[in-house]
Order: C-alpha cells, then sequence, then structure tokens
C-alpha cells in the first residue's frame, strides 16, 4: 500500500552552468538563467510504501511523515535562495530534477525501516510541470 504527503514550500534559484557562457545559458535554462534569479512555490508530494501495521491500521505515522518532511526539506528549503544557502546547490545547478534527487537523498534514510520505504518523490516546480523520481538508496 503508497500512502501520499504533500508538503509545499518557497525558494528562489538560479540555473546556470558554470561550464557553459551566458548565451548558452540563456538559450538553455532561458529566464531560469536571470542571474538575479527567480522563484517557485515548489509542491512536494512524498509517498512512502508498506503494509498497514495490524494494530495501527496505518502504513506508518503520518505524524512522523510530516516532521521528517519538514526537518529535512521546508525547515531548510523553504523561502531560502537555493544556489547560495542551501548545499549541495551551492555546486549543483538547482534544476527541478537535481531538487528531487536532494530531496530523495535527504529523507529516504529517515523513512526507511523493516515496514516502510521511501516509494517516490514528486516536486511540482508549476502547476502544470512535476519532476517524479524513485530513487535507491545508497
Amino acid at each position: 500500500m503508497k500512502v501520499t504527503r504533500r508538503a509545499e514550500f518557497s525558494a528562489s534559484h538560479i540555473c546556470s552552468s558554470p561550464q557553459l557562457s551566458p548565451d548558452e545559458n540563456r538559450a538553455i535554462y532561458g529566464e531560469g538563467a536571470n542571474p538575479h534569479g527567480h522563484g517557485h512555490n515548489y509542491v512536494l508530494e512524498v509517498t512512502v510504501e508498506g503494509e498497514p501495521d495490524p494494530v495501527t491500521g496505518m502504513v506508518m505515522d503520518l505524524k512522523h511523515l510530516k516532521q521528517v518532511i519538514q526537518e529535512e526539506v521546508i525547515d531548510p528549503m523553504d523561502h531560502r535562495f537555493l544556489n547560495r544557502e542551501v548545499a549541495p546547490f551551492d555546486r549543483v545547478i538547482p534544476t527541478a530534477e537535481n531538487l528531487a534527487m536532494e530531496i530523495w537523498r535527504r529523507l529516504a534514510p529517515r523513512l526507511a525501516s523493516d515496514k516502510t520505504r521511501l516509494d517516490c518523490v514528486r516536486l511540482f516546480e508549476t502547476e502544470d510541470l512535476y519532476v517524479e523520481y524513485r530513487g535507491e538508496l545508497a
């Protein structure tokens, strides 16, 4: 069985590779390459998978899931300039894809148990654009 929790956070970033010229960055990232940055109101969906506990009837304590998302994603990323304030985005381009992988990296160890595991991170950058990541534990 799968359970999904949704959370929201706002953050700004610049999508620009130091290996590319300003013109190449603009051609690839468009407005995202603006050196002053731009922001998004991200919507995050975190899905865990497991069997419902026979006593509680829950796959996991949903208060715990909310707390882990708060501590690992919302607290460090909400209202932050990702490139300047949140590692590893001082050296990794904070595309939606890289952001989803980093969120997975932060959440997976805290949500793994003998009964549950992180199944999917879905990150909406805009209303009509999202990235879905199903990674592996390192």
